[in-house]
């Protein structure tokens, strides 16, 4: 079942159970709900597990919640029902975002709410990916949209510009934003927007991390030129790990490289001689892999070679490739209930929500097994 991530928690339960007695018909709209006290004495569960499950209900827009009153159920239909635009400029042509979407759609607080696509030119490149986003900005602003994810604009010679022209339409429009992956405002600034990702950090730390437990000490980390802020804070933590573990110094500037052009990877090779990669994603990784074999470099006898994301090709490259796994579904649910929480209370401090990725160790890094 979509919703199996929620339902493993007792809170879930006593969500899943009320949202079904609510769609049935067991409590009418406008009717009160229990008291915390009587659902805390049916559930068996404490009272701070079945306000989180009330809380969840509210958040969905199944029931509000008066001060000293109690949880009445709302109306299913009508005033009730929300729509938030996806506002991700590069959708279709990264390889994160569409399951980050899937997780949305399959939460059970998606109910009786409305995911809108925007359109835009089906032949604007990348270059034009700044134009886009304020085409789609500008489509919701006129739509009236509930509320907007927005995947800020990567690879651009201005992206500062673009996003800040976006997030200042949406907020003079009175559209909340929840930002996705990355924020718009550069290191340590965190904005005054939510934000859901993985924490990218941590991410460069444990993969460099997993090459030099297994006694690689010559690791570089290697990018592609114009990469998003997201990839500073991967080799942020890559830094953060051949410090840890007193790696060679020589090593650490990070190599900004076309990864497909055999000249640029054989002059680094030559230069830095690696016994180890650390990617900044799992696309870099695999055009990496594809021109080390042109070359005759051998993954992972001569090199041993890691990403980040676990993208769908990342196990059928002609090395699978160890890497870490964004939750790329839970992100999606973490995000609509972020944005539901921000749509219900407007007054909220900004949020920084980071999810954890999990290692997923192949051949590339000379094992399919995780050390103990």
């Amino acid at each position: 079942m979509p919703h199996t991530r929620l339902q493993d928690s007792k809170h879930g339960r006593v969500f899943a159970t009320l949202l079904r007695e609510i769609e049935n018909g067991r409590y009418k709209e406008g009717e009160r709900l229990p008291s915390e006290a009587k659902l805390v004495e049916r559930f068996g569960h404490s009272r701070i597990t079945v306000g989180r499950a009330l809380r969840d209900l509210q958040t969905a827009g199944k029931i509000s919640r008066r001060a000293g009153a109690g949880s009445f159920v709302r109306s299913l239909h009508g005033a009730d029902r929300l729509s938030f635009g996806l506002l991700i400029p590069d959708l279709g042509e990264t390889d994160i975002f569409e399951p980050i979407c899937r997780g949305m759609m399959e939460s059970p607080l998606a109910r009786h709410h409305a995911l809108v696509w925007g359109s835009t030119s089906a032949h604007a490149g990348v270059a034009d990916a700044g134009a886009r986003a304020w085409q789609l900005c500008q489509h919701y602003v006129e739509r009236r949209v509930d509320g907007v994810f927005f995947a800020p604009v990567e690879r651009s010679p201005e992206p500062g510009d673009v996003n800040h022209q976006v997030v200042d339409a949406l907020g003079a429009a009175g559209i909340p934003v929840v930002l996705l992956d990355r924020t718009v405002t550069p290191y340590p600034d965190p904005g005054h927007h939510d934000l859901v990702g993985i924490d990218n950090r941590r991410a460069g730390y444990v993969i460099t991390e997993h090459l030099l437990r297994r006694g690689v000490r010559r690791v570089i980390f290697v990018r592609q030129p114009n990469s998003a802020p997201t990839v500073d804070a991967r080799e942020a933590g890559y830094r953060e790990a051949m410090f840890a573990w007193h790696a060679p110094v020589d090593q650490l500037e990070g190599a900004r490289i076309e990864p497909g052009d055999d000249t640029q990877v054989e002059r680094l090779l030559g230069a830095r001689r690696p016994e180890g990669i650390v990617c900044a994603n799992d696309r870099t990784a695999g055009r990496l892999m594809h021109t080390l074999r042109r070359l005759g470099v051998r993954v992972p006898d001569d090199v041993r070679l890691a990403g980040i994301d676990d993208i769908e090709f990342a196990s059928l490259l002609p090395v699978p490739l160890t890497t870490l796994r964004q939750p790329t579904r839970a992100l999606g649910e973490v995000a609509l209930s972020v944005m539901l929480e921000r749509v219900a209370r407007r007054d909220l401090p900004a949020r920084d929500m980071r999810l954890r990725c999990e290692l997923v160790v192949r051949e590339s890094c000379g094992s399919a097994t995780a050390p103990g």
